[in-house]
């Protein structure tokens, strides 16, 4: 339940990043020995990819933020639909377990919502690598020629985050060199490959658009601090600004957050960068932010489209999305227009005018990020809002609501 909230004010400090998070404990597999992975955030995600290391046979623990897991005694290769149905980023085992074993079999991912998002080019570089692929209805039954990946020069078509990361994940065991082209630039993919060079592995290049793996025998154990989260920390960011106050972000990494630091101020928000901080100052009145395309980063990320979109809602003028990474990404609109948003919609482009005000209403989060849109919403609207789907919220969140309550948000989990 939330009611409409005057003004946000205080500190917040991020989670750890669910998009390093996920990938590196997938990594653990491949590492001889214990890892530990600090600032690991408690989330629904986390706790998924924790029982598939289990299931595998490692042993898996949350102490604090702080993830124990051994793999010593893995010996697993399958992993169930009931397993798999829980998120989208159980597709990265893939890469992992078969670099281990030299075979997996793994039903197709689940998660959220957001239209086609076709493991083909994981497929086809993998395959590339060494690795024979038949689909038996939604099982991939996968084995390695010789039992280990070798060195390949990939290329792929666009720069996928879960491409590249299985690919990363699959080469740092192979024999030979891999270079990747057109490989992901963003921060969590550099907090995978630093986890896997504290454990041995050599790679060169994280970060930019040319990645060279040369594989190693084995990897050992390792202790690594996930980096924070930006998304999350645009989501604060967004509040404050939509709200209205005065609020400081702690613990992130202002150059991953470039792009939305940009929007913000075009909106007419006051954006301090400190070293590892960022505060927001806003009166709670905003202006259009002209035309924002989603791209790969360092562009606009695809992640914090529904919260601008929100956003631009209650500003003043009208403000364009082209939503250029995932098809179905606009499933927040319907809840939006419940509120009373002015919202048109024609394939990839949204073009939203602002109106005055939201009413309060009962909506229903369809994803991830539109849920943390929706509750924002929620604060901004008159009257009371009621957002459902809250398992989407807790998949990526940290006591969202509680961190809320305490910049002054009206709020509570029903």
């Amino acid at each position: 339940m939330i009611e409409h909230t005057e003004k946000l004010a205080g500190k917040v400090t991020t989670q750890g990043a669910k998009n390093s998070a996920l990938p590196i404990l997938t990594a653990t597999l491949l590492c001889d020995g214990v890892c530990t992975i600090d600032n690991c955030p408690k989330l629904s995600d986390v706790s998924a990819t924790l029982d598939i290391l289990e299931d595998l046979g490692a042993r898996a623990s949350m102490e604090k933020n702080s993830a124990v897991i051994n793999t010593s005694s893995t010996d697993g290769y399958k992993i169930s639909k009931v397993m798999t149905s829980k998120m989208r980023s159980s597709i990265l085992f893939l890469g992992a377990v078969a670099a281990r074993f030299g075979k997996v079999e793994l039903c197709l991912p689940g998660g959220c919502k957001l239209g086609p998002r076709p493991i083909n080019w994981h497929l086809e570089a993998l395959s590339n690598m060494g690795m024979q692929v038949e689909c038996q209805g939604d099982v991939l039954i996968c084995a390695v020629d010789g039992g280990r990946f070798h060195g390949a020069r990939l290329d792929l078509p666009l720069p996928s985050v879960g491409a590249t990361e299985n690919i990363i994940l699959a080469a740092v065991l192979a024999h030979g060199t891999t270079v990747l082209n057109n490989a992901a630039r963003e921060p969590e993919i550099c907090d995978l490959c630093e986890f896997l060079t504290e454990c041995g592995a050599k790679i060169n290049g994280a970060g930019q658009s040319q990645i060279e793996i040369v594989g190693v025998d084995n990897l050992h154990g390792a202790r690594h601090e996930v980096i924070s989260d930006r998304i999350v920390a645009a989501t604060f960011m967004v509040a404050a600004a939509a709200v209205g106050g005065n609020v400081l972000i702690e613990e992130v990494v202002p150059e991953h957050l470039q792009s939305v630091v940009e929007v913000l101020r075009e909106s007419g928000c006051t954006v301090v960068v400190g070293e590892s901080s960022l505060r927001v100052v806003s009166d709670g009145t905003t202006r259009a932010m002209g035309r924002i395309t989603t791209e790969p980063y360092p562009g606009f990320p695809t992640d914090a489209q529904a919260l601008f979109m929100m956003l631009a809602s209650v500003s003043q003028g009208e403000t364009t999305f082209v939503e250029n990474i995932f098809a179905n990404r606009y499933k927040h609109v319907t809840e939006l227009l419940k509120m009373g948003a002015e919202i048109k919609i024609s394939e990839k482009t949204a073009i939203v005018r602002g109106v005055r005000g939201l009413r309060g209403n009962d909506l229903f989060a369809s994803d991830l990020r539109s849920a943390a849109a929706l509750t924002v919403a929620g604060l901004v609207a008159a009257g009371e809002t009621t957002v459902r789907g809250l398992e989407y919220l807790d998949r990526g969140y940290e006591d969202f609501e509680r961190k809320l309550m305490n910049l002054g948000a009206k709020i509570r989990r029903i």
